[in-house]
């Protein structure tokens, strides 16, 4: 089937093989052919992919079996890819001239369209809040499939749908997609991906605090990975557009945004109230980034504008969230905001895979990070189900899980892989591999889930969205394994200088 529709049966995409197999649908012969004659070559070049991971003696079987096997879902998650339509315009009408992109970036001509899905669940692609891990997998294994899903969401962040439709948590009518602000996923299989989006319900996802920042985040990484001035330089008024969005959670000025009350982040089920230790990190995590980025691009007042709020932003996280050991939930004061979060370092964790070190604008403090990661190693790993089911996504400081919310009692593996990664960036590389060994065992030999990791389980062996792409992550295991042990990070040889131009 070269050529598919989506739901809505409104376009007709070819997918991209068909640039070499033609889209009649006559191109079996051929296809099998080209298979035939072609698949000794992909068995060797297979076998010198894996080879130096499974013959390194230093990495347990388990993640060897874990590392590899978890990339079904690259291609069993209703994956679509497509080529780009000559009419198609990606860069929502607001083009590289006045501040956007180009209606048909380089990237996306060339390598096509790709989606995923949140899970076979879960159906919307591109699902933004949990791609920002699974991202791992493609930027080190399809560099620029994870530049072209980053186009098409940048493209996405100019565009509004004023639609008003109702959602469903606060039962009130919103519009469908908000100008300047990421979209939470590209659209659903059952309607038209790509022009209609946001196909999630639960929530009005323009107040969600994590989304732009997770795109500020990934476009520095990808960056620093692939080296592609161009892309910088696309992507960065995309950059100041959405932190400009995200400023407006600053309530009081301080530097620091604040929770709205509600579960207004990934974890949609889990209520968070004021400044906290997960959106908290990532805002101070991308303002670092857009230090970096603005230095990059030659442009010394948006650097100056990015470290003033910076400083005054790390100063109120430090005051208002560090209670001595780790960085508390939230700042609300209610029963659970001490509640130890194994996600807390998500920030940290995206800067480390960028290669930050002290000098670069740090805006954790390495022994505070150490300490948290302790804390959540001692309570949310070894305190939690004997130490063999990863780590709980919440953790009350006497030692039982957060009920709270039915999100905070869960594990979440690709959260847990992330953490692990985390670890391993802090030297902490035994620790790391015990967290994320308990989710190998767990899904993949106690619960029989080989091929269909879901999002979480909880400690009575209950799991919830089976087949998911948050556990991609595990990528970032390996590449937190690489820089440790080249003590830098990889990238491509593309002599890049200091200045990408403005």
């Amino acid at each position: 089937m070269p050529q598919i529709t989506f739901g809505s049966r409104d376009r007709k995409h070819v997918r991209r093989y068909a640039r070499y197999f033609g889209s009649k649908g006559d191109a079996s012969p051929s296809l099998s052919h080209y298979a035939l004659t072609h698949y000794k070559e992909w068995e060797r070049r297979i076998e010198e992919w894996q080879k130096p991971i499974l013959q390194d003696s230093s990495l347990p079987s388990w993640y060897k079996s874990a590392l590899f096997n978890e990339l079904y879902f690259v291609a069993d998650g209703g994956t679509v890819w497509t080529e780009l339509a000559e009419d198609a315009d990606v860069s929502g009408g607001l083009r590289s001239e006045d501040g956007g992109l180009p209606a048909q970036p380089d990237v996306i001509k060339e390598y096509g369209r790709f989606a995923y899905l949140e899970g076979q669940e879960y159906r919307m692609y591109n699902t933004y809040d949990v791609h920002f891990y699974a991202s791992f997998a493609l930027i080190m294994l399809w560099p620029k499939l994870a530049l072209s899903v980053q186009y098409d969401i940048a493209g996405s962040v100019v565009q509004q749908d004023l639609t008003e439709r109702l959602h469903l948590m606060n039962g009130k009518y919103s519009p469908v997609k908000t100008k300047n602000v990421v979209p939470h996923d590209i659209g659903d299989p059952d309607d038209e991906p790509w022009h209609r989006l946001n196909a999630y319900l639960i929530h009005d996802t323009a107040g969600w605090k994590d989304l732009n920042l997770k795109f500020v985040l990934q476009v520095y990484r990808d960056f620093h990975i692939t080296q592609d001035s161009q892309y910088l330089q696309d992507m960065w008024p995309i950059c100041q557009a959405v932190m400009e969005s995200e400023l407006k959670f600053d309530l009081d000025g301080d530097g620091l945004i604040e929770n709205s009350g509600y579960a207004d982040q990934t974890y949609d089920g889990w209520t968070v109230t004021g400044p906290s230790a997960y959106c908290g990190g990532l805002w101070l995590a991308s303002l670092c980034v857009m230090c970096k980025m603005a230095r990059l691009v030659d442009s010394e007042k948006l650097y100056q504008h990015y470290k003033d709020i910076l400083d005054r932003g790390s100063a109120a996280f430090d005051k208002l969230l560090w209670n001595g050991k780790y960085y508390n939930y939230d700042s609300s004061g209610g029963h659970h905001s001490n509640s130890v979060m194994s996600d807390q370092c998500a920030g940290h964790w995206f800067l480390k895979a960028s290669a930050f070190g002290e000098e670069d604008y740090q805006a954790f403090p390495k022994e505070k990070i150490q300490s948290s990661l302790k804390s959540i190693f001692d309570l949310n790993v070894m305190a939690f189900a004997g130490g063999q089911m990863g780590a709980v996504n919440g953790m009350r400081p006497e030692g039982v899980p957060d009920r709270s919310s039915v999100q905070s009692d869960e594990v979440w593996i690709g959260v847990v892989y992330g953490l692990a990664a985390t670890m391993i960036h802090e030297g902490m590389r035994d620790e790391g591999m015990r967290t994320a060994e308990g989710c190998y065992r767990t899904v993949w030999e106690r619960l029989g889930m080989a091929f269909q990791t879901p999002e979480a389980y909880c400690e009575k062996n209950i799991y919830r969205s089976l087949a998911y792409m948050r556990p991609l992550s595990i990528w970032a295991m390996q590449l937190a394994l690489n820089m440790t042990q080249k003590d830098q990070a990889p990238t491509a040889s593309t002599g890049v200088s200091d200045t990408v131009g403005t």
